[in-house]
C-alpha cells in the first residue's frame, strides 16, 4: 500500500473534497483520510436532503467573522457561477427556492456524487474509516529541498507524518477539512481545533449558528398551545435584522428568520419580533377600530394570524374585547406587542441541531489567498472549521467550495 502522497486532506465533506479535485486536477497526487463511514454525510442531509448548494447572490457580508474581510479573496477566485456550472455539466435539476437559494430538485445524493465523480476522474484516494491519530511535521532535509517542484516552490520542503491505526502516511501539504461542532452524530469533533491549537494557532470560541431558540419552562408553558403554528416576521437583536418565517416548536422558536438571526444573538439579549413587518400596527388599527368596531379583537388578529395564535395574543394583552371598546392605552399595548414583540430565549438548542458553527481558528494567522496556515508551511485550513460563519441560505456551502478550491489551487 503506497503510504507517501503530495497532498493528504483530512476530511471528506464539501470543502474537502473540493480541495481534493482541485489538487488532482493540477497532477498532485492526494489522499482523503476520514473517520465516517460515509463521503459528505452533512451533504446527504442538508437543505432536508436537498442541498442548498449556493446562492445566486454570495458576498463577503453574508459571512460572519472577527476577520470580516478574509473571505473575500477566496469567494472572488471561486465564485457561485463556477459551482452552478460545474452542477450543471453534470445535468443536475436544480430549483430556487427564494432569496437565491438553490436546491436539488432530486436529492442531496447528486451533489455528492458529483464530487465523487470528479475525485475518480483525477485518481484522487479516499480512505473511510480511517481516524487520525497524530499528525507530526518535520523540517526539511536537504534532498527536499533540492527536490522542490516549480508548483512548490514557495515551501520550505517539511514533510508530514500522520499517523492512523492502520499505518503512518507522508506528505508534503496537510489540509485540515474536519468542520465544527455543529451536528455531532454526523461526526462532527474538535479534531480540526486541537491541530491548529498543537501548530500555535489561536481558536476562537465557538457556539452554535443558525440554531434554534429555547425557551424557559415558564414561556414553554405559556405557549404550549402554538407548536407548529408559523409566521412571516422580522426578528431583530441589536442592529441585525431578518424577515422570513418564525415556527413555534414544543421548546422554543425555530425557522428560517430565527435560524438567521441566532448567527447574532447571545443569551441574555432580547429578540423584538415585529409580528406586522408590512404594517404599521397603530395606523391599522385605528382604522380597524373605526371601521369594524363591532368585531372581537380576536377576531380581527384572525385576519393576520393563525386562530390559536390570536387567542395566545389576546391571552397575553388580556384583552377579549370588541375593537370599540379599545381605550387609549389598550391601542398602545396592542400595537407594542404586533410591532415590538420583545422576548428573551433561554439559550440555543446547540450543536445537536445546529447547522454549523460560530467561531474556529483565527483567520489572522492564515492565508486569505491559499488558506495555509502562517504558523507552519504545508499546513492548510478551509471550510467551516476556520472562523468564517455563513448566512442560512447556500453561503456556508459555497465558503466550501470556494476555500477548497483556493486550498487545492496551492497545495
Amino acid at each position: 500500500m503506497n503510504t507517501d502522497y503530495q497532498v493528504i486532506i483530512i476530511g471528506a465533506g464539501a470543502a474537502g473534497m473540493m480541495c481534493a479535485i482541485t489538487a488532482s486536477q493540477r497532477g498532485r497526487k492526494v489522499l482523503v483520510l476520514d473517520h465516517a463511514n460515509k463521503i459528505g454525510k452533512k451533504i446527504l442531509m442538508s437543505g432536508g436532503g436537498r442541498c442548498n448548494f449556493t446562492n445566486y447572490t454570495i458576498d463577503a457580508e453574508n459571512y460572519l467573522s472577527n476577520n470580516p474581510h478574509f473571505s473575500k479573496s477566496a469567494l472572488s477566485r471561486y465564485t457561485q457561477w463556477d459551482f452552478i456550472g460545474l452542477v450543471d455539466d453534470y445535468g443536475i435539476d436544480y430549483y430556487d427556492k427564494g432569496q437565491g437559494q438553490l436546491f436539488c430538485r432530486k436529492s442531496s445524493k447528486e451533489i455528492r456524487d458529483l464530487l465523487v465523480s470528479e475525485c475518480q476522474k483525477y485518481k484522487v484516494r479516499i480512505e473511510l474509516k480511517t481516524s487520525v491519530l497524530d499528525i507530526k511535521a518535520f523540517p526539511p532535509s536537504q534532498e527536499s529541498e533540492d527536490s522542490k517542484t516549480q508548483d512548490n516552490q514557495d515551501s520550505d520542503g517539511s514533510r508530514f507524518v500522520i499517523s492512523t491505526k492502520n499505518c503512518d502516511y507522508q506528505c508534503d501539504s496537510v489540509v485540515i477539512a474536519t468542520g465544527g461542532l455543529s451536528i455531532p452524530t454526523m461526526g462532527a469533533t474538535d479534531f480540526g481545533y486541537n491541530i491548529a491549537k498543537q501548530f500555535g494557532h489561536t481558536v476562537l470560541p465557538t457556539r452554535p449558528a443558525l440554531t434554534p431558540v429555547i425557551f424557559d419552562q415558564k414561556w414553554r408553558d405559556k405557549t404550549q398551545t402554538l407548536p407548529g403554528n408559523s409566521l412571516k416576521v422580522t426578528v431583530s437583536t441589536g442592529e441585525q435584522s431578518f424577515t422570513d418565517q418564525i415556527l413555534f416548536t414544543h421548546k422554543g422558536l425555530s425557522g428560517p428568520a430565527i435560524l438567521q438571526i441566532s448567527n447574532y444573538w447571545e443569551p441574555g439579549m432580547p429578540l423584538v419580533i415585529n409580528l406586522l413587518p408590512d404594517l404599521d400596527a397603530a395606523i391599522w388599527l385605528e382604522q380597524q377600530r373605526v371601521e369594524r368596531g363591532e368585531i372581537l379583537l380576536k377576531t380581527l388578529l384572525s385576519t393576520q394570524f393563525t386562530q390559536a395564535f390570536s387567542e395566545f395574543l389576546c391571552n397575553e394583552l388580556d384583552l377579549n374585547i370588541k375593537l370599540k371598546q379599545l381605550q387609549h392605552a389598550d391601542l398602545n399595548r396592542i400595537q407594542m406587542i404586533l410591532n415590538e414583540w420583545t422576548l428573551y430565549p433561554d439559550c440555543y438548542e446547540g450543536y445537536r441541531i445546529a447547522e454549523v458553527t460560530h467561531g474556529g481558528i483565527d483567520t489572522n494567522d492564515v492565508s486569505s489567498k491559499t488558506m495555509e496556515s502562517n504558523k507552519q508551511s504545508g499546513l492548510y485550513f478551509i471550510g467551516e472549521v476556520l472562523d468564517v460563519t455563513g448566512h442560512l441560505g447556500g453561503y456556508n456551502f459555497q465558503w466550501a467550495w470556494s476555500s477548497g478550491y483556493a486550498s487545492g489551487s496551492f497545495v
